[in-house]
């Protein structure tokens, strides 16, 4: 019979846990409202979220923090107000990411989180890979479930469990039956939603690990190959699974 793990204390995600930053804003939790001010300032100047950059890893951060009701819906920490500034130069375009005057992220067009390294460790502890399932719905638990879904549960189940093939009856199976369903549907009230196939994730998974870059590059790679264009849901599963690897590798 396995043993069940201890419970780690439930504490807030902080900015420090998201950023270097060592200042006044990096004790403070990561806020709903935060979020959602650097969600419109990202889509003002480069008209979208950064997959698996600061903004996607706030989105991760406010969802745990939320689910676990460490902190309410309206609240806001960087209260000195959030902006982005483009920079453009012959070679490449450089977008940086402020919470008042300190910089929270920095990065050229066309970076992508496969550029960091992977100083995770697998038995460190950290955020699972069922934790980010858990994390996705939340973050995009109204979307309808699709093959590019599909392949990324598959992804993070086989990476978190250790198998070679999905399990029957968890979570990649039940993902695998609703893309299925859904491509016969023709209305969206009528689809399976990733919020129904993604809830209590761990419960699900017969074995869990911390997210490292490599599960990220993995799940990712599997959501990009499954989709028409060739993208992935900028807060969909590979999101997810990207954040909770930085914040993991934040925490090395």
């Amino acid at each position: 019979m396995s043993q069940q793990q201890p419970e780690r204390p439930q504490e807030p995600i902080n900015y420090g846990d998201i950023f270097s930053g060592k200042g006044e804003l990096a004790e403070k939790t990561v806020a709903p409202k935060d979020v959602a001010m650097m969600q419109k300032a990202g889509n003002s100047v480069i008209g979208q979220t950064q997959k698996g950059g600061v903004d996607a890893s706030m989105q991760f951060a406010t969802s745990k923090n939320e689910s676990s009701g460490l902190v309410g819906r309206e609240r806001v920490s960087a209260d000195s107000g959030v902006y982005i500034k483009e920079t453009e130069s012959p070679r490449k375009r450089v977008i940086s990411e402020y919470f008042g005057k300190e910089i929270v992220g920095r990065y050229s067009q066309g970076d992508s989180f496969a550029s960091d390294t992977d100083s995770t460790s697998e038995h460190c502890g950290g955020i699972t890979i069922g934790e980010a399932l858990e994390a996705t719905a939340l973050t995009a638990g109204k979307k309808p479930v699709e093959w590019s879904d599909a392949a990324a549960i598959q992804a993070a189940e086989v990476r978190a469990t250790g198998r070679t093939s999905i399990m029957p009856g968890g979570v990649a199976a039940a993902a695998q039956s609703a893309a299925t369903l859904n491509a016969r549907a023709t209305r969206d009230e009528d689809k399976t939603k990733l919020g129904a196939i993604l809830a209590n994730a761990t419960a699900k998974l017969p074995a869990d690990k911390p997210a490292t870059r490599k599960d990220a590059e993995g799940v990712m790679g599997a959501e990009m190959r499954n989709d028409p264009n060739l993208t992935t849901h900028p807060a969909g599963v590979a999101a997810s699974v990207a954040a909770a690897a930085r914040l993991n590798q934040s925490h090395k």
